[in-house]
């Protein structure tokens, strides 16, 4: 495979993995209006349940039963979800304010104890994780057969997100979203909502860790710093939050942005910080996507049952 396709198959394969993240935010914050700022911790508890589920026994770092990689991806799912419930049942009935405290929170825990807890992840030295039916295909296709796994996996949550949201189930969180009120009015337990998508979507961050944990093959504390949450919410945004079409294109769009800006240290004098950089231009995308079009790319197509909720 050549540099130029193999390059295009790592960038779409990272775009898939936050796709998957974009859906699980555009659920809590695009369709329910809860406001979850721990998506980085959610993401590395998948990445490393899933490391733990599927790897070798090894001496340096707890796990390593050797479940099979469908069985990894669904006990990710579980304990980022059992994580979010324990979070979310004493605070979910307060404002959203103190669900955002929590979650910041909860994200930097997550990443202190993978740095300090050495027995249990390496610490900051991180650990491998396995290539999922590597033995299919030449080493060489590896990554063209993980983007399809990757991209299958993505297929089948989107149909699942888009029937969820136009059932009645989706139409009462836009309800619950617009005016909580009006959702008690018509007999609707919004606590019992809320909790749900948090736990819901807190599983898809899961979702996503456990495929880039596999995909990237060896994890470490600085995959999940809180600029990865930063870059999720952005991407919902600039998409159009609640809209699923809408997020996969931010995906795509503020990913492909972030991997762009690599080579402009090929152009630019040595010593400049390209990091920095990438910050500061995904800083000013977010600015002008609230000043010039805050419905983003594709904006949410509201009707009158979708308000109402019936």
């Amino acid at each position: 495979m050549s540099g130029a396709v193999g390059f295009l198959v790592f960038f779409l394969t990272y775009a898939v993995v936050y796709g998957i993240l974009a859906l699980g935010l555009n659920i809590q914050w695009g369709f329910t209006g809860l406001v979850n700022f721990g998506v980085a911790g959610f993401f590395a508890v998948g990445a490393y349940i899933a490391a733990f589920m599927t790897g070798t026994p090894s001496p340096y770092h707890l796990g390593g039963f050797g479940l099979p990689f469908p069985v990894g991806l669904l006990i990710a799912m579980g304990v980022s979800g059992i994580f979010a419930l324990i979070l979310g049942f004493p605070v979910i009935r307060l404002r959203e304010d103190y669900l955002a405290i929590v979650t910041i929170g909860f994200a930097e825990i997550v990443r202190l104890i993978i740095v300090t807890e050495k027995n249990i992840t390496k610490g900051p030295y991180g650990m491998g994780v396995i290539k999922p039916y590597k033995d299919l295909v030449p080493a060489s296709y590896y990554s063209l057969l993980y983007l399809g796994i990757a991209l299958l996996v993505l297929a089948i949550l989107y149909v699942a997100m888009e029937r969820a949201v136009r059932s009645p189930w989706g139409r009462a969180l836009r309800t619950l979203r617009e005016d909580e009120r009006v959702a008690i009015a018509f007999g609707k337990n919004v606590n019992s909502f809320k909790l749900q998508v948090l736990v819901l979507g807190s599983m898809i961050f899961g979702l996503a860790g456990a495929v880039f944990g596999h995909f990237f093959n060896f994890i470490t504390p600085n995959h999940f710093l809180p600029m990865e949450t930063f870059l999720v919410w952005v991407m919902v945004m600039a998409g159009g939050s609640g809209n699923n079409i809408g997020v996969l294109l931010g995906a795509l769009a503020v990913r492909g942005l972030w991997e762009g800006m690599m080579f402009l240290s090929d152009v630019l004098p040595r010593g400049i910080q390209i990091g920095a950089i990438r910050l500061a231009v995904i800083g000013l995308l977010l600015v002008l996507v609230v000043m010039v079009k805050p419905e983003g790319i594709l904006g949410e197509k509201k009707t009158a049952s979708d308000i109402l909720g019936e």
